[in-house]
């Protein structure tokens, strides 16, 4: 290689990795002043986007979980968080916040954004289901055919505007509010996905992953 060949490689590499520092500092949301054990609404932080939220939005009792619409453990745990959330909906609220491990689930993030997308349309919590229910379908295909599996999926639960749905999958509102939960996830420890916290508590995998260990503890919360 000769020496201006070189030098032109260098430019580009240092060109490069400061923008990738640009972008990793520009998805660094501050939250330090976020109360995270609360429901959190509508900011210019988190892109305008409220906390989802399901059941009694009332209740001192919030069971928390940051997932990955992707990770084979949070469809594990689906079914059993959809039961007894369903169950003590009078009683208790349940949020959940985006936590896409993008470096082992390359469609994640795409997938957090297919919810948001919906969710403007009022249909989060149809596709947040649909995700996991039919995550063997869409997990690992390649990157350029999930946006036809969530097209589907978005028709599949009644969103009326499918190019808005599309469209929207890219704004930086959706954008903002991945970001924020992923912020928010950080700072409460979160290393691995599925991770539940029933007022703040961490609850284990071998108590989530157990329908009588998981509703013993929302019993002893609700007391």
């Amino acid at each position: 290689m000769s020496k201006k060949m070189w030098i032109i490689f260098v430019v580009v590499c240092v060109v490069l990795l400061g923008g990738l520092v640009f972008l990793s500092r520009g998805s660094q949301v501050d939250v330090s002043n976020v109360n995270d054990l609360k429901i959190i609404p509508a900011n210019a932080q988190n892109g305008n986007i409220a906390d989802h939220t399901f059941g009694n939005t009332d209740s001192k009792v919030v069971l928390i979980e940051y997932g990955d619409f992707q990770c084979p453990a949070c469809q594990s745990a689906y079914p059993t968080i959809k039961e007894l959330t369903e169950e003590y909906k009078d009683r208790m609220v349940f949020i959940f916040r985006n936590n896409p491990l993008t470096a082992i689930h390359p469609n994640a993030r795409a997938a957090s954004a297919a919810a948001e997308a919906a969710g403007l349309q009022e249909k989060f919590w149809e596709m947040h289901d649909t995700l996991y229910e039919q995550q063997d379908a869409w997990g690992n295909v390649a990157t350029d055919k999930r946006l036809s599996f969530f097209e589907g999926y978005a028709k599949q639960i009644g969103v009326k505007d499918i190019e808005k749905f599309k469209a929207d999958m890219n704004i930086q509102a959706v954008n903002d509010k991945i970001n924020f939960d992923l912020a928010l996830g950080r700072k409460v420890g979160v290393t691995g996905t599925p991770t539940i916290l029933l007022d703040g508590q961490k609850i284990e995998s071998d108590t989530w992953s157990s329908k009588d260990k998981f509703k013993a503890k929302i019993e002893d919360a609700l007391k």
